[in-house]
């Protein structure tokens, strides 16, 4: 199935208050970007023909996979000084670089993909800027066995604040965690039909025009996930993740669970 990846955002809360036009995508977690570990997810599970919808700083994702060094994270052995890979990322994957405008948004970003996906009945999206474990078949299944529109995974509210409920005199009668609330968001892993195109209109967007159509029309599945799931709007998130990436801490790097059984085999 192909993988439509957003990338042609500003990304400006992940800016340090310094002048950069490095897409948020390409922002670094352990040695590889963020949209490195957001494709290897898809294709540990077989989903490897990817159309990435350039924008903003396109020039950093081109370069990053036309000068694509296998060594950086591959086993190799060096034999009269050339590197022979004991193991490759990217070799099988198909990579489509589209340039979808700098203002688009990721609605219009996605038409202008359309003719790319040679009229498949189901794609992926993403957003590649959120990692996550969750189970990518499972989810794929589901939406299979429905005939909704779109598929959305949602997860609970990542927000630490509290709300608080009061009466009219200002007495507060009780305090809540959002994260304890029933509340779900958009979590950012889409399976979509063609018929989403259907409600997205010129410079619409996927979410507030697309699905929340079909929302209305009863045709937007969620896939409810309480799973390992972390965005990197800002500095801090993606600096958070680069950190435990050092500490070994990878729940979304699943094809690391799979070297590890084939090395132990």
């Amino acid at each position: 199935m192909k993988v439509v990846l957003f990338c042609g955002g500003y990304g400006m809360r992940m800016r340090n208050g310094t002048a950069s036009d490095v897409p948020k995508p390409m922002q670094m977690v352990g040695p590889r970007p963020l949209i490195w570990h957001v494709m290897r997810y898809y294709a540990h599970f077989g989903h490897t023909e990817f159309i990435l919808c350039l924008g903003y700083g396109a020039h950093h994702i081109k370069d990053f996979f036309l000068n694509y060094e296998e060594t950086t994270s591959n086993d190799f052995v060096l034999r009269g000084g050339k590197a022979e890979l004991l193991s490759t990322d990217i070799s099988e994957w198909s990579i489509t670089f589209v340039q979808t405008g700098i203002e688009s948004a990721i609605g219009e970003r996605l038409r202008r993909v359309r003719h790319h996906l040679d009229g498949d009945e189901m794609f992926l999206a993403n957003y590649a800027d959120v990692l996550t474990d969750a189970p990518l078949p499972d989810i794929i299944e589901r939406f299979s066995a429905s005939d909704a529109g779109a598929s959305m995974m949602v997860v609970p509210p990542q927000s630490s604040f509290h709300c608080v409920e009061m009466d009219e005199g200002g007495m507060v009668g009780a305090i809540t965690a959002v994260s304890e609330m029933p509340l779900w968001e958009n979590g950012g892993y889409f399976v979509l039909r063609q018929e989403v195109f259907d409600h997205i209109p010129q410079n619409g967007d996927l979410v507030g025009d697309g699905c929340a159509e079909l929302a209305k029309r009863g045709r937007l599945l969620a896939y409810p996930y309480r799973g390992f799931w972390k965005p990197t709007d800002t500095v801090k998130e993606r600096a958070a993740l680069d950190e435990a990436y050092a500490r070994g801490e990878r729940p979304w790097a699943l094809w690391e669970n799979e070297r590890e059984v084939a090395r132990t085999a």
